[in-house]
């Protein structure tokens, strides 16, 4: 079994809160590749097939739950922790149903993503893809 870090994509069509969920996840010892909309993040996802994407709800063009229901229909089964600035009780709901791991409130506490994202790999991990808890990350 090859021991390898865990790779997170972000998905998030603003800049300045993709790049700060890029730097956080690394410095917690997560591989990091960050999207700018849903569709970029789609284009890739079967090629990179991350071990866990940390989503937006509200971009243009492709929503999240735009972006939850493709990767069902893909057979895709990768844990999603949304990061959103929407708190109604209707998206959380949507977003969980529709499989979301975790349902997180811009602005989210470092600790409570990088331990959202650990959770949801170790839930997600199967034997073709082994998992390792990142260096600064006790583990699940």
């Amino acid at each position: 079994m090859i021991d390898r870090t865990p790779l997170v994509a972000v998905v998030d069509d603003e800049d300045d809160v993709r790049q700060a969920l890029r730097r956080l996840l690394r410095s917690a010892g997560f591989d990091v590749l960050a999207y700018g909309s849903g569709s970029e993040f789609l284009r890739h996802a079967a090629g990179s097939v991350p071990d866990c994407v940390v989503m937006d709800l509200r971009m243009p063009g492709l929503s999240g739950f735009d972006v939850q229901r493709s990767l069902a229909e893909s057979n895709l089964s990768i844990p999603v922790i949304v990061v959103t600035g929407d708190e109604s009780q209707e998206s959380q709901r949507q977003a969980l149903a529709n499989g979301a791991d975790a349902y997180l409130c811009k602005p989210v506490d470092g600790d409570t993503l990088v331990d959202a994202v650990t959770a949801a790999i170790a839930k997600g991990r199967n034997a073709s893809k082994p998992f390792r808890s990142p260096p600064n990350s006790p583990p699940p």
